[in-house]
């Protein structure tokens, strides 16, 4: 066995132990709130790299929604630019004057259109709409019983919803009174019978 030396006494190390302890607990002291300050950095820095892919992903949303505003335009342009040809062929059509290569050609222009979006509208018989005709002519008819296109003068064109031009019509509105006087004629011939009933 080996002696302790002189100087110490049992108590001498349960003080060693109390400042090891000590020691200890601030060095595991501090490496908590040292743990604590990296968790909140990497909470912080995750915090900004998911704000940072929220608005890279908004970006690259917009980016594309632009670029199909872009497109869009740009194929409205041409396809306007086009409208004039298309009315010429359209004339030339209802003379008989399209045919051999040029028909070829017509069709294919029209088909080309059609697939880029163009669509014509119209037709005689079909109500009047402001939206998406504009009337050159006025009368009236007593065939109709609303504002009617009796006549269409040039057709009009829409992209989707948007109206490149709206068609050129003319338009017939009921006869006015028409309703008003037949009501009143069938009055006085009921009125005529019964007093000629009354006479007799």
């Amino acid at each position: 066995m080996t002696e302790k030396p002189q100087g110490d006494k049992p108590g001498d190390d349960s003080a060693e132990e109390a400042v090891l302890k000590a020691a200890e607990e601030a060095v595991s002291g501090g490496a908590s709130e040292e743990l604590a300050a990296a968790q909140r950095e990497v909470a912080e820095r995750t915090a900004d790299l998911q704000r940072l892919q929220a608005e890279y992903q908004n970006y690259r949303k917009r980016v594309e929604r632009d670029r199909m505003t872009v497109r869009e335009i740009a194929v409205s342009n041409i396809l306007e630019s086009l409208i004039p040809v298309l009315d010429d062929i359209g004339r030339a059509r209802e003379h008989g004057e399209v045919t051999g290569g040029f028909k070829s050609v017509s069709d294919n222009l029209e088909t080309v259109v059609a697939k880029l979006g163009l669509q014509q509208f119209g037709k005689e018989g079909e109500p009047f709409d402001p939206t998406l005709h504009e009337a050159l002519m006025h009368s009236y008819s007593s065939d109709v019983t609303e504002d009617t296109c009796v006549q269409i003068l040039q057709p009009g064109y829409r992209i989707g919803e948007r109206i490149i031009r709206p068609a050129m019509v003319a338009v017939a509105e009921p006869q006015p009174g028409t309703q008003t006087t037949a009501a009143p004629d069938t009055d006085k011939a009921e009125s005529d019978k019964a007093d000629g009933a009354a006479e007799s």
